[in-house]
């Protein structure tokens, strides 16, 4: 009975679950190893916590597609900021999606990673709440980094932003976006919006 069911789960799975499964375990294991390790005040920070993969391959396949649509960048390059990278996970997946990817990160337990992943250039090294360049980027992602001063970070990032680029907020906390006229959302289910006004 117990191979019946073994086999019929098998046959469940797609070939992407099983890859998207294999890499979860990898990320989850360069998670716990920085867990230990991290910098981070976890009073006010998250220590690094890897977003679900296959949310992450959804929300980056959601902006490329709506990109490639737009038509609005013709060949030029676009530039992608994971703000609180961890060790970069994100960023490998943005980088097959054809971005110029770059990560702001503080915590050397994180960077120490991301140093082996990428090139110097792609790592910032900055506190995500006053980096004065969030308007160098086209596309803007983070995944809910603070556990205190949460919204001051998300009006700093929704205010420096420049117009017509598109912010991926994972876990925001407030919802005063959706009001907020220079921001329009993409997408019904995700938490997507592009800022359209200045």
């Amino acid at each position: 009975m117990i191979r019946e069911e073994t086999l019929q789960q098998s046959e469940d799975l797609t070939e992407r679950d099983v890859l998207l499964g294999v890499i979860n375990r990898f990320i989850g294991l360069f998670s716990r190893e920085i867990q230990k390790t991290t910098l981070n005040q976890t009073d006010v920070e998250y220590p690094f916590v890897a977003m679900d993969t296959r949310q992450v391959l959804e929300q980056l396949t959601f902006v490329r597609d709506y990109i490639d649509s737009s038509g609005q960048y013709k060949g030029e390059e676009i530039k992608f900021v994971d703000i609180g990278c961890g060790f970069g996970n994100v960023m490998l997946f943005a980088e097959q999606f054809d971005f110029q990817v770059f990560g702001l990160e503080k915590d050397e337990a994180s960077l120490k990673v991301a140093r082996s992943l990428f090139e110097p250039e792609q790592l910032i090294e900055a506190d995500i709440r006053s980096f004065a360049s969030y308007d160098q980027f086209d596309v803007i992602y983070y995944f809910c980094p603070l556990t205190e001063g949460e919204r001051e970070f998300e009006i700093f990032v929704e205010e420096h932003m420049k117009k017509g680029a598109i912010l991926i907020a994972n876990y925001k906390r407030s919802k005063e976006i959706d009001q907020d006229r220079r921001f329009v959302k993409l997408s019904k289910q995700l938490p997507v919006w592009r800022k359209v006004g200045s």
